[in-house]
Order: structure tokens, then C-alpha cells, then sequence
């Protein structure tokens, strides 16, 4: 009788086969774990991120940013847009917030909608905690009424703010149009409803309408930066001429607080809260 052969070999590979793979899973599901849960970025209630505080720290200054041209909405394909809806609802937000204790708004704009600078500016008004602004490259126009809404702004020596003007300047395409035979038929019920086509010359009648409206509009700009800055309406009267002018003229205007960026805006906001700045990233 032959002697019984145990399959050494494939007891072997079958031990192998089966331990490589249990490790393989093993290292799948940590990975899994890292890409979930490694990476923890701070909420609105403090939680463990990477922005350089000690765990179970709670951040309590709400960074909000400014970045594009203003209007009261926008659509997801606006992507150089930025909406009062959504800044009036984050200020809201960070304001109602018990673990919150300041407002930092980050501004890059070079205006927009004259409605939706008021909104904003005035939500900082409403806001019952410290609010800074800090224009960083541009501040200008209709971002710059936003930032007169803060308590204090900040501006670096080479940003560009201001412009305290109003425009509604259009191309006339008219002359085009007869070059390449087009015919502009008005049809319109309203003596000035059609003022401002593109495609017809402006008569000197509508042209003193809308230079009305557009000084209207000038003149709420100029009282809402003379009250919220507290400065004399012919002072700031006399800087609205639409120039912009960088941070250290308009540190010695009274158009900003303090020279400086986010870091000077930190320390100062450390003072009125009374405790470390720590800008809640999102």
C-alpha cells in the first residue's frame, strides 16, 4: 500500500490566496474610512478641522465672502456673480449663531446693483455682533457701499476702493443697424418705454429722464456712505465723483479704519470679542 500524499503545496497557496485577501479588504475599508472621516473641515458648531487649531476648539468668527459683480439673484451659471439673497442669509445665519461671535465679510468686487449693495450693507447694520470688512483687491462702487455696513474696514495700502458713482451707460447700436440695413420699428405703448434700446438713438427728453434717475441714485450713495461712516454728506459729496483711490488715500479720506489685511482684521476682532479669533472656514 502506497503511502497517503497530503497536498502540502495546495494548502499553501489556499492559506496565501485567502490572507492577501482579507488584508486587501482590510486596507480598502481604511482607506475608505481616511477619505471620510480624516479630513473633518470646521461647521458652524465647531467641529475638528485643518486650519490650524487644536482639536475640540470651536471657531467663533464667520468668514463670508464678497467676490464678483453684485446682484439681488443670480443663476448657477453665474459664476462671477454674487447675490444678496445668499450674503443677507449667511450674515443672518452667523448672527443667530450661539457659538458666533463676529462677522468677518471678505470683499473682491468692483460693484453691481445698487439695490443689492444697500441689502447687504444695511444686513450688516442689523447684525448685533462685531462685523469687519476687508477689501482685498478691489473694493469698488457697489461693494464699497457694502463694506460702509461693517463696523470697521480693513483694506490693504494697494487695494482699490471707492468709486462713489453711478452709471447707466449703454452702446448705441443704431448707426451699426443702417450700416448693415436694419430698420428699428417701434412699437411701444408708453411715450418712454422703449428708453434705452440699444438700437435707437437716445432723444434729449429721455436722456434728461434717466440723468435724473441717475442722480438720484448718486445721491442715496452719497448719504448712505456719509451715514454709515459717519462723515459729512458735502465731505464724501466732494469724493463722489466715480474715482477710485487706493487704501492709504482712503485711510486718510475716512473711507476705511485701518491699514491691513486678515490677520490685523483677527487681532482686532480678538479685542471686541474679548477672546482669541478663530475664522470658521468653509
Amino acid at each position: 500500500m502506497s503511502p497517503i500524499k497530503t497536498p502540502t503545496f495546495k494548502i499553501i497557496v489556499r492559506t496565501v490566496y485567502a490572507t492577501t485577501l482579507v488584508l486587501l479588504v482590510l486596507i480598502f475599508w481604511t482607506i475608505a474610512a481616511l477619505c471620510i472621516y480624516g479630513d473633518i473641515a470646521y461647521d458652524d458648531q465647531g467641529e475638528i478641522g485643518d486650519y490650524g487649531y487644536p482639536d475640540n476648539v470651536a471657531c467663533n468668527v464667520s468668514d463670508i465672502k464678497l467676490q464678483g459683480n453684485i446682484a439681488t439673484y443670480t443663476l448657477e451659471s453665474d459664476e462671477d456673480m454674487v447675490s444678496s439673497e445668499a450674503l443677507v442669509a449667511a450674515i443672518r445665519e452667523a448672527d443667530e449663531d450661539d457659538g458666533i461671535k463676529a462677522i468677518l465679510l471678505e470683499i473682491d468686487s468692483t460693484g453691481g446693483s445698487p439695490v443689492a449693495s444697500e441689502e447687504i450693507a444695511d444686513a450688516l447694520k442689523r447684525a448685533r455682533k462685531p462685523t469687519v470688512a476687508v477689501i482685498r483687491e478691489y473694493g469698488d462702487s457697489g461693494a464699497y457701499w457694502v463694506a460702509t455696513g461693517a463696523d470697521r474696514i480693513f483694506a490693504s495700502a494697494s487695494s482699490e476702493l471707492g468709486s462713489i458713482g453711478v452709471t447707466m451707460s449703454y452702446l448705441d447700436n443704431s448707426q451699426q443697424n443702417t450700416n448693415d440695413g436694419l430698420v428699428y420699428n417701434q412699437i411701444s405703448a408708453g411715450k418712454f418705454k422703449d428708453t434705452g434700446s440699444p438700437d435707437k438713438t437716445l432723444t434729449e427728453e429721455e436722456r434728461q429722464l434717466l440723468q435724473r434717475d441717475i442722480d438720484i441714485l448718486h445721491e442715496n450713495f452719497i448719504d448712505a456712505v456719509a451715514s454709515n461712516r459717519n462723515l459729512d454728506a458735502d465731505k464724501v459729496r466732494a469724493l463722489a465723483d466715480g474715482s477710485t483711490m487706493l487704501g492709504d488715500a482712503a485711510l486718510a479720506n475716512g473711507l476705511i479704519d485701518r491699514i491691513g489685511g486678515i490677520s490685523e482684521a483677527e487681532e482686532y476682532l480678538a479685542e471686541v470679542i474679548g477672546e482669541e479669533a478663530r475664522i470658521c472656514q468653509k
